[in-house]
């Protein structure tokens, strides 16, 4: 088992810097989830680590080793990628064999590592088979097999579930959770969708363009993000973001969005004082925007008119979106609300929950 480290890293392609001066530690048996938008960096970062990608500036350590300049094969990685990348005229055995016949291991410890990846994975009946006999779900478990049974010191997965369908996703998530607790190994996994960051990832680190924007837990990147771009990737809908000016008025202090005013806590006040008279970016998620006939105990609600625009009807909530004269923004209701398309609708932000920004540097204010 090994830890990884990446010391102020960049990787330029002729012009393009894809990578930008990362620094990152990722602890041993730790489960790394790289996030964010096509084009970040985030595969490259992990192609870097694995040796399939030279680095332009900076060091990459496994454990104490610096890597930079050692063969993929000798860095004891092992690698699932996003096609999967089996033999087709291979046996699904002989596919998770492959590695360590090239590496010389004795055929009755080649069997038993096999037989016991399968077993880990529950495709013992697969073993026969070829991969064009297998469905999406089952080829991504051979590839995964493929990398256990090599015992790597680190596992670095490149978008493993991206092929397979919504209900598959959910179920392979788990799966790939359940298997990093069981095996122990340091994980560092890519991915685009930040729902499978978050339900996955010990720790996640969200790219912008070649730069990590911030780097922490899910509920910690959910709770206080600390920038715009953070607030606004994680979390599903996205962050409803309004522009607004800090303002004071007889000793209360409230967040002018133009159409609407709401009255920041008093508890809240004095980290923003410094900001009052100047414009900044206010943020609250659709989680915190309520019915107000349905809303949660112990909020501070403010209470903001909005017309209906599109319903989404989930059984377990109504995700709502709203317009105003100037703006719009998504609330996630309660199912008993009553509302329909084309209403005028008050609704409750949760005010305890509201995000600031400094519209200049894009930093949360806190």
């Amino acid at each position: 088992m090994a830890s990884v480290t990446y010391n102020h890293v960049t990787k330029r392609f002729g012009e393009v810097v894809a990578v930008s001066d990362l620094t990152l530690e990722v602890a041993d048996k730790e489960f790394l989830v790289f996030v964010g938008p096509s084009g970040c960096g985030k595969s490259t970062s992990l192609r870097m680590l694995a040796g399939l990608e030279e680095i332009s500036d900076g060091e990459i350590l496994i454990g104490d080793r610096v890597v930079n300049d050692v063969p993929p094969k000798d860095r004891d990685i092992a690698m699932v990628f996003q096609s999967y990348a089996l033999y087709p005229h291979m046996t699904c055995y002989d596919n998770m064999a492959f590695g360590l016949r090239l590496r010389k291991v004795p055929k009755e410890e080649i069997d038993k590592r096999v037989k016991d990846a399968a077993g880990i994975l529950g495709i013992e009946n697969l073993l026969d088979r070829k991969p064009k006999q297998l469905s999406g779900g089952q080829r991504q478990r051979v590839a995964v097999g493929r990398a256990i049974v090599r015992d790597p010191n680190v596992f670095l997965m490149d978008e493993p579930l991206s092929n397979l369908d919504a209900k598959l996703r959910v179920q392979a998530r788990s799966e790939i959770s359940k298997l990093h607790q069981k095996l122990g190994t340091t994980f560092i996994y890519v991915t685009h969708d930040q729902v499978e960051a978050m339900t996955m990832g010990t720790r996640i680190a969200v790219m912008k363009d070649g730069f990590l924007k911030q780097v922490d837990s899910p509920q910690t990147l959910y709770d206080l993000p600390g920038n715009i771009f953070v607030a606004g990737f994680i979390g599903s809908p996205s962050m409803n973001f309004f522009d607004a000016a800090l303002i004071e008025d007889n000793g209360r202090m409230y967040a002018d969005c133009k159409d609407f005013r709401v009255e920041i806590p008093e508890n809240r006040r004095p980290v923003f004082k410094p900001y009052v008279g100047k414009e900044v970016v206010m943020g609250v998620r659709p989680e915190h925007v309520h019915d107000p006939e349905y809303q949660p105990p112990g909020i501070q609600p403010a209470l903001v008119e909005a017309k209906v625009d599109v319903l989404e009807l989930m059984g377990h909530e109504i995700t709502t979106y709203f317009t105003t004269e100037r703006t719009s923004f998504v609330g996630r209701f309660d199912p008993r609300t009553k509302v329909m398309v084309g209403m005028t609708k008050t609704t409750a932000f949760d005010m305890s929950r509201v995000h600031l920004f400094d519209k200049q540097t894009e930093l949360a204010i806190r």
